[in-house]
């Protein structure tokens, strides 16, 4: 079997919007760069097809208010090719004081602490502005806590977020996803970093009885919005939620949600059109 390869450049605004359609279509992984992703297909899906829907996706980009600037080119890449295609592309990345993101191939780096992803599996590999932010305050905040018994990951993707918690001291783990790529690839991204305490699932929040420490929801704002009562009813009384994938403006709807909750805004960051929210009952 043989692959297409489509090298898409757009706003990174559209980015994460863009990711779910492309996951609709039947997208085998996605490695993103700073102003363009590369996607791969399986050779069953026509490339017709994918153009097609890639198309159609401007007219929802405009409709969202998003930049709809969107062209791309694409090939065709051999089974043979697949795994040096990968290699090429995808590089470790340092991030924060201590992380760096490596694929399986590489060698771990010295004196840092390795988060091994496989990027052909799912989305997450780290390269996203706010996966990295996510990861830079995931590192920075665990050292003000009091304690570290139970981080919350929603919308776990490859899982890379609830493996850095893992590394980084948490005792027990949960990510949860609606994609059931996702979880498989969190569950295989935990295995090679030789993580067992992350219970990785399908299932609504609702059905998870207990609260945590930590809570990080790398989502778009809609989405936070519609998960407020249930996100914040699993924060401990002195935990801290990091909350990111939020497009500039957009914020203050997300505060407005989970303000009435009594959540306490405390931290703000930019990153380009990007926002970043820490929040807690109590700042730390």
């Amino acid at each position: 079997m043989g692959y297409y390869e489509f090298n898409i450049k757009l706003s990174q605004d559209s980015t994460d919007a863009l990711i779910d359609k492309l996951s609709e279509i039947g997208c085998l992984g996605i490695i993103i760069n700073e102003n363009s992703i590369i996607v791969y297909f399986p050779d069953a899906v026509y490339v017709d097809k994918v153009k097609k829907e890639l198309e159609i996706f401007k007219g929802v980009l405009r409709d969202a208010g998003l930049p709809e600037a969107l062209s791309y080119d694409y090939l065709y890449i051999s089974e043979r090719d697949w795994n040096e295609s990968w290699k090429k592309k995808f590089q470790p990345i340092d991030v924060g004081e201590n992380l760096t993101i490596i694929p399986p191939w590489q060698k771990p780096k010295p004196n840092r602490i390795n988060l091994i992803i496989d990027p052909g599996m799912a989305f997450g590999t780290g390269h996203h502005e706010t996966t990295m932010r996510c990861l830079i305050l995931i590192e920075r905040l665990s050292k003000k806590l009091s304690r570290k018994n139970g981080f919350l990951d929603v919308g776990t993707g490859t899982g890379i977020l609830a493996i850095a918690a893992a590394k980084l001291g948490f005792e027990h783990i949960v990510g949860i996803d609606i994609d059931p790529l996702a979880i498989d690839a969190s569950r295989r991204n935990s295995a090679l970093n030789d993580i067992t305490n992350i219970e990785v699932s399908c299932s609504s929040l609702c059905f998870i009885e207990r609260s945590f420490d930590f809570i990080v929801a790398n989502l778009l704002a809609n989405t936070l919005i519609q998960l407020t009562p249930e996100i914040a009813s699993h924060l401990n009384k002195e935990g801290v939620i990091v909350f990111s994938g939020i497009i500039d403006g957009q914020e203050y709807d997300v505060i407005e949600a989970y303000e009435k909750y009594n959540l306490h805004f405390f931290e703000k960051i930019v990153d380009g059109r990007w926002i970043t929210l820490i929040a807690s009952y109590d700042s730390i």
